[in-house]
């Protein structure tokens, strides 16, 4: 957490000097060529893992295997933004709408829905997630140049629409597939909190601090992927529980030893 104060004191730093310079109209070339470096050096693990991915979609689900969704990127402009499919192919974005809504609006830590089961996920998918594979078509949008490797994580339409001037700030950069925010927490964060690391990583990106990040990356997975397996522990016990218990019919009239047995408990 003491990356998320020192951002929480450079956004105030920066809120009572009271101006910020100008916003770039491009992204810095040596960003563009570490995306490209990283990509090709990576190829020969994200193009068989890809593929891997693909065909377990097809295999345990219909429907298409890769998802698009329309997302806000860098200095408020819309793309489409592509990941592999984790989700049945008619699930409603209104029960995620309304989940954002309530985390934008308190100071809770940002938990995903699926952290304790979805529905609406496919099997396989909540780990797909969990690990960040789901993302692995975002590498397309990095080549396109609407993403970067290392950045805010691109919000929604209706998320972009509910913030405030600060909120936007952190539009201010390419949107990544990962960031600051990933490596200090994540899902343990509150909403203002992803903002202020956000808003420091506009501020002060660097060669030097991509590379640290993408780094620090594997590690944050790895810590994530177990903060998943200890919470959805006690709701698997719970489930098994209920599963095992034998269901209650108050319809069902008792048998004639269960008569019995009362009448004895309450004597004559």
């Amino acid at each position: 957490m003491g990356s998320y104060f020192r951002a929480m004191r450079w956004s105030q730093q920066r809120a009572h000097n009271g101006s910020r310079a100008s916003s770039p109209q491009r992204a810095p070339s040596w960003k563009r060529a570490l995306d490209i470096a990283c990509i090709l050096a990576a190829v020969p693990a994200w193009v068989p893992l890809g593929l891997l991915i693909a065909l377990a979609i097809k295999l345990v689900s219909r429907g298409p295997i890769f998802f698009k969704q329309e997302r806000i990127g860098f200095l408020g402009r819309p793309f489409f933004c592509w990941k592999f499919r984790t989700m049945v192919p008619d699930a409603k974005p209104s029960l995620h709408e309304s989940h954002l809504d309530h985390l934008m609006s308190s100071n809770c830590a940002m938990t995903k829905l699926d952290s304790q089961g979805d529905p609406r996920l496919i099997p396989g998918g909540l780990w797909l997630r969990s690990l960040g594979w789901d993302e692995l078509p975002q590498i397309i949008n990095v080549l396109r140049g609407e993403m970067s490797l290392v950045g805010p994580r691109p919000c929604m339409a209706y998320e972009y629409a509910r913030y405030q001037p600060r909120h936007r700030q952190r539009c201010e950069t390419l949107p990544g597939l990962t960031g600051l925010w990933q490596i200090n927490g994540k899902n343990r964060t509150t909403f203002e909190e992803m903002i202020d690391l956000d808003l420091r990583y506009v501020a002060t990106k660097s060669l030097l601090l991509d590379l640290k990040i993408i780094f620090l990356t594997v590690p944050a997975i790895i810590l994530q992927v177990c903060d998943l397996r200890r919470r959805r522990k006690p709701a698997q016990k719970v489930r098994a529980a209920s599963t095992l218990a034998p269901p209650t019919d108050f319809n069902t009239p008792k048998n004639t030893s269960q008569k019995h047995l009362e009448t004895a408990k309450r004597g004559p």
